[in-house]
């Protein structure tokens, strides 16, 4: 294949340069305005308003196109005995001129016409450049008499097309595909021009026999300018003017047909010969009009009769076939369509270089323009056209499984088209899922955000407070019921809990994400994506730790910058070192003995490597284990651990990253540990932040799911909000503010307690995105507030204590005036009105539910309402989303809780007593030593995650209600330099948690014959 860009010579025959520059002024009345008016639905511009139904000096007759060869006949003037009359010997030339005045001013009319609409488009869009693909063969001039002439003829006609482009403003490209190729190789070629957003018109210019069924099937009907596809030629049938194409050559013939200024009253039309999409496409235009179309075959019995009565006769595919001039009547207009014509006394010497040829080049660059138009159309915000899927709750409420297994989810490309999504945007992952392209961010770049909701929670129970079935009952109370545009931005569920204690989190009942197997096990591989960039990490630094302690200098220099076919040189993330070095050196032979040291020596303390190796499981005995004990490692033997995945510092930078280009800066600047000198060790100087760029590059795009009610879901990313920052990416956020639209909701959920998930979510989240809140849902239950008030513990796997069970409204409020009041003051703190949502269990009283509306109303919330979103779905949750509705009205004066430039020890005590309650807080001598390190290498303006239990909001699990007059232990501190935080360890954090006695692995099993799932939840 041989691609030409070319630009058209800026010049056309001097007698359509005469018409350019003009537009005349026709007079007449506007006998055939229907038909213009069917033309003109399907984008088909006549010159002006006014004309008549031919471009042609009277009687002087058209002979039609067909592979953009013409040749113009006079008609024959008959008598009323029909005869033929002798015409004037001047007719000829007479008639010539008039041929040439009208094609040159179709042409240039049409031309000027394109002209200003490419203007039009360059002054509203400066950046877009309209291109037209051309598709053709490679024909070689060989020593032969039809090779040349065909060489010649198609030259001929891409030069039309090119010189029209030219004036016109249209760039244009050649594709030239050898001779005889293959279909596979056309339609491979087609789908590359489909798949290139700058091309926008596709031209086949190739054999009949080449224009299969696949290859016209193979091209995107969106850039078929001439209007060959089943699709579009379905369209031009159905009369959809906003979508088809009308072929290049039907365009021409119908515009002349529009300037006939024969005093004529067409009523009839009859179409002989051919059976293609031409005569298709103009027998539609025809009759949309009003004029009866009446067809008939070259050896049809009836033909001339036909032919007598019809007021225009056009004749297709007529080869050397002729109506005899007694068959047509006086005025009738004759229009001959045929692939060539061979010059008689009758014709005037007009081919494809003439008019029409170039008139159907000017009809097909208009398509062009206006294929470019839609494009950006299609680029600007889209509204929702959301179909939700119907709910029919049962009662007793049956298993998550079941409920989730007996919703038929819509395809994800269905969804993603409902929503506003492009094609192009959307990778599917199977049928029910799909990552979303992060150019959506671009193409709604001055799109308005949409309304910001925050989920969060008081202090849970073991079991979960159900922050993420309100959070999905709330979107499809918004969307399925209101008619809002929500989305949903959710957590990837580890596996660790998932097959541990908690469960899944897909939500619950009839709030839930489905399919719910695909959303709590794998997903789109996020997670597996981190572990394998993570564990990369760790493999290169024992690694590289090996090589450093057995090579010299030399050695390591030889094989980190090797010779490669006689050339050494370093690769870019080798220069990137050499810079952080102060070396300005590019060539590695010039380096000093000193600098190559310098350059080759990371000099890792083995006992201040802060990276650890993850793993998407629950397993307490890599806490802590010994590596390097093979005889093979050479005695480089160390202690390190495991941390869960969802731990890892990559899926931190997954979260808070909000663009790829800041994922990868942030990827390179993760410390992985100290030198034995002091100073930091970066991804970067390892050399494999590059390769963890290129293992995370899908990872970065948010996965699209629906819920039960079939409303937008993302799910992205999943740090623990108690050994992370606890909340979903900011791209799935951004996303879906700019997807729902000004007057939309975007519903995101921090995880565990207001005072863990929510504090991070405002001090790191909010501040790494540049988002503010609207409001904050805080999800209570009766269950958790009976604790806080003084219950007795609630442990997972045990049964409940009967005061869950039975009504004890003095727990109730015991819970209300303590944790729940802590947590609303705690979203006060951040100037964020503040909505309690009651997620009601079937023990619950109303006295109870009553109960904590009316006390949370006192403790400052704006509203709290009971959701049943479990057993009945989005209309459970419509109490819920109105108050959601009414509070984001009110104004929000969003305020961080500290400045990042306050010391780093003054962060934490701030976080410890404003928001945990402590009286004060204390640092180990290691976490003092760690702050003054941390100082010195400049990450004292980070910002604080704490790392704490999300049982109390004190560091002990066992101190419920709200706490105080405690003072908050710091044992350690680390810093992730990448994601930008610093972590403070609270108490004794685990982050690698371990299983119980029970897993829910128990209950997990497949049956081998149906393939389904059982016992997740």
């Amino acid at each position: 294949m041989i691609e030409i860009p070319t630009t058209p010579e800026d010049s056309v025959p001097p007698s359509v340069i005469s018409q350019l520059s003009f537009l005349r002024e026709e007079q007449g009345n506007m006998k055939l305005a229907s038909f213009r008016s069917a033309c003109n639905s399907l984008r088909v511009y006549t010159s002006h308003p006014g004309s008549r139904f031919s471009g042609l000096f009277r009687r002087c007759f058209p002979v039609g196109i067909t592979n953009n060869r013409l040749a113009i006949r006079a008609g024959s003037a008959t008598t009323s005995s029909g005869t033929r009359s002798t015409l004037p010997a001047n007719f000829g030339k007479q008639c010539k001129e008039e041929l040439w005045s009208e094609y040159n001013y179709s042409v240039g009319e049409a031309v000027q016409r394109t002209k200003a609409a490419m203007v039009t488009l360059l002054r509203r869009n400066p950046e877009i450049q309209p291109l037209l693909a051309i598709l053709q063969h490679l024909v070689l001039l060989l020593c032969s008499a039809c090779l040349i002439s065909k060489a010649g003829e198609d030259d001929s006609i891409l030069e039309i097309n090119k010189k029209i482009a030219g004036k016109v403003g249209l760039n244009v490209t050649q594709i030239c595909l050898a001779t005889g190729c293959s279909e596979d190789e056309i339609v491979e070629e087609l789908l590359k021009l489909n798949n290139d957003p700058k091309v926008h018109g596709v031209y086949l210019h190739l054999p009949a026999a080449s224009l299969t069924s696949r290859v016209l099937g193979a091209l995107n009907p969106e850039k078929d300018v001439d209007g060959t596809t089943d699709l579009n030629m379905g369209r031009l049938v159905r009369g959809d003017a906003s979508e088809g194409f009308v072929p290049p050559v039907a365009g021409a013939v119908l515009d002349l047909l529009g300037k006939h200024d024969a005093p004529l009253k067409v009523k009839s039309v009859l179409l002989v010969g051919g059976e293609g999409p031409l005569r298709l496409a103009l027998q539609c235009l025809i009759e949309r009009s009003g004029v009866e179309v009446n067809t008939s075959h070259w050896n049809s019995k009836s033909l001339q009769t036909q032919v007598m009565q019809a007021d225009a006769v056009v004749l297709l595919g007529a080869g050397n076939m002729e109506v005899p001039p007694t068959w047509i009547r006086p005025e009738a207009l004759i229009i001959h369509c045929e692939p060539a014509l061979k010059p008689d006394d009758d014709a005037i010497g007009l081919s494809s270089r003439s008019g029409v040829g170039y008139l159907t080049a000017a009809y097909r660059t208009q398509n062009v323009i206006h294929s470019c138009n839609r494009w950006i159309q299609n680029q600007q915000y889209r509204p929702w056209r959301l179909r939700s899927l119907k709910l029919l709750p049962l009662t007793p409420v049956p298993s998550d499984i079941e409920i989730s297994r007996a919703q038929t989810p819509k395809p994800v490309d269905q969804l993603a088209e409902e929503i506003g999504l492009l094609p192009e945007e959307l990778e599917a992952y199977g049928r029910n899922k799909a990552k979303v392209q992060l150019s959506l961010l671009d193409r709604l770049h001055s799109q308005p955000d949409g309304n910001y909701v925050l989920v969060a929670g008081i202090t849970p129970t073991p079991l979960g407070e159900g922050k993420s079935t309100v959070t999905i009952g709330l979107v499809q109370a918004l969307s399925a019921h209101l008619k809002l545009n929500s989305f949903a931005c959710l957590r990837q569920p580890s596996q660790g809990p998932t097959f541990g204690v908690k469960g899944g989190a897909a939500g619950g009942g009839y709030a839930q994400v489905i399919p719910m197997e695909e959303f709590n096990l794998h997903l789109t591989g996020d997670i597996h994506a981190i572990t394998a960039a993570n564990n990369l990490v760790a493999a290169a630094i024992d690694a590289r730790m090996l090589h450093e302690a057995t090579q010299s200098d030399k050695a390591l220099f030889n094989r980190l910058v090797p010779t490669v076919n006689g050339v050494r040189t370093f690769s870019p993330i080798q220069i990137s070192r050499l810079r952080r070095l102060g070396i300005s050196k590019t060539e590695p032979t010039s380096l000093t003995p000193q600098e190559v040291s310098a350059f080759v020596r990371l000099d890792l303390d083995p006992s201040k490597i802060t990276w650890q190796r993850v793993l998407d499981t629950n397993d307490r005995f890599l806490r802590k284990i010994t590596v390097g004990q093979a005889s093979t490692e050479k005695g480089q033997i160390r202690e390190t651990g495991f941390d869960i995945a969802v731990a890892s510092e990559i899926m931190a930078i997954l979260a808070l990253s909000d663009s790829l280009k800041d994922m990868k800066d942030r990827l390179a600047h993760m410390v992985v540990g100290t030198s034995r000198s002091g100073g930091p060790v970066t991804a970067e100087d390892l050399g494999v932040s590059g390769a963890v760029a290129v293992l995370m590059k899908d990872a970065i795009k948010p996965t699209l799911m629906q819920t039960l009610e079939g409303t937008p879901v993302f799910v992205h990313a999943g740090p623990f909000a108690n050994i992370a920052h606890g909340n979903s990416s900011v791209l799935a956020d951004k996303l879906a503010l700019k997807l729902v639209g000004r007057d939309g909701f975007v519903v995101t959920e921090a995880g565990f307690g207001a005072d863990i998930g929510m504090e991070k979510f405002f001090n790191i989240k909010c501040r790494a995105s540049g988002l503010r809140p609207n409001v904050v849902v805080l999800v209570a239950t009766v269950r958790a507030l009976k604790m806080h008030g003084g219950g007795p513990n609630v442990s997972a796997g045990a049964p409940l204590p009967r005061e869950y069970i039975n009504e004890n409204l003095s727990l109730v409020a015991g819970g209300c005036h303590s944790n729940l009041k802590k947590q609303i003051q705690i979203a006060h703190l951040f100037g964020v009105p503040v909505v309690v949502a009651l997620n009601v269990f079937k023990t619950d009283t109303r006295a109870e539910i009553d109960l904590v509306c009316q006390i949370a109303k006192t403790c400052g919330a704006s509203d709290a309402v009971p959701c049943h979103h479990w057993s009945q779905g989005g209309r459970g949750c419509l109490e819920l989303a109105q108050a959601v509705k009414e509070a984001t009205r009110r104004p929000s004066n969003f305020q961080f809780l500290y400045p990042t430039e306050m010391p780093i020890v003054e962060k934490i005590r701030t976080i410890a007593q404003k928001v945990y309650g402590a009286n004060d807080m204390e640092l180990s001598p290691e976490a003092k030593s760690k702050i003054d390190y941390y100082n010195q290498q400049g990450y004292g303006s980070l910002p604080i995650c704490m790392a704490k239990t999300h049982l109390s909001l004190s560091h002990m699990a066992d101190k419920k209600g709200a706490p105080t007059g405690f003072i908050l232990p710091i044992r350690d501190i680390r810093a992730s330099v990448g994601a930008g935080f610093i972590y403070p360890l609270v108490g004794t954090m685990s982050t690698m948690p371990g299983l119980p006695t029970r897993p829910c692995f128990y209950d997990i099993d497949l049956d081998p014959d149906t393939e389904e799932i059982t016992g997740l939840f």
